[in-house]
C-alpha cells in the first residue's frame, strides 16, 4: 500500500463516474458495478465483486437513508481501493434504513486485509452524502464528466 492518504479522489477514476444509470433492482445496480469495474480493470473479476457485494449486503442493507446506499465488500488479491460513482435513472428498493428507494449509490471495492482505511472511507462518504445540497448536485448531472468533477474536485 503507498502512503498516499486515501480520498474520494484517488479512489474513483472518471470512468467509474455513470450517470442515469437503468437499473430496475438491487441487483441490477450490482452486477453494472461489478461490470464496470471489471471493464477498468480486466484483472478483477466481476463475478467475485458481484457475489462479496451481495453477501456484504445479506449482512445488512447499505441503503443509508435519503436515496443513498453505499454498497462495498472485499477482494482478494486486490491491490488497492476501487470506487464506482452511479447515479440511477429512477429510484429501486434497497432495503434502505428509511425504506425509500435509492438513486444514488458509491461503492466502494477495498483489499481483504484493508480495514482501517475502509472505514475512513466510508465516514468519508457517509459525510459527503449527508449534505442535501451536495447531493441534490449529484442527482441534477447529465453526463458522466460534470458527475465526477462534483463528486471530485467541486465536491471536496
Amino acid at each position: 500500500m503507498s502512503d498516499t492518504p486515501l480520498t474520494i479522489e484517488n479512489i474513483l477514476a472518471p470512468e467509474l463516474a455513470l450517470c442515469r444509470v437503468p437499473a430496475s433492482s438491487k441487483k441490477r445496480v450490482m452486477e453494472t458495478i461489478a461490470e464496470q469495474i471489471q471493464q477498468h480493470d480486466p484483472s478483477l473479476s466481476d463475478t467475485e465483486i458481484f457475489n462479496n457485494l451481495v453477501s456484504r449486503e445479506r449482512l445488512g442493507s447499505t441503503g443509508i437513508g435519503q436515496g443513498i446506499a453505499i454498497p462495498h465488500c472485499r477482494l482478494e488479491g486486490l491491490d488497492r481501493v476501487v470506487g464506482a460513482l452511479l447515479t440511477l435513472e429512477e429510484g429501486v428498493a434497497f432495503d434502505a434504513i428509511d425504506n425509500q428507494p435509492v438513486d444514488l449509490v458509491f461503492a466502494l471495492i477495498v483489499p481483504k486485509e484493508a480495514t482501517s482505511e475502509h472505514l475512513e472511507l466510508l465516514s468519508q462518504l457517509a459525510e459527503k452524502f449527508n449534505e442535501k445540497a451536495f447531493c441534490d448536485q449529484l442527482r441534477q448531472c447529465t453526463d458522466a464528466d460534470s458527475l465526477y468533477r462534483r463528486m471530485t474536485v467541486e465536491g471536496s
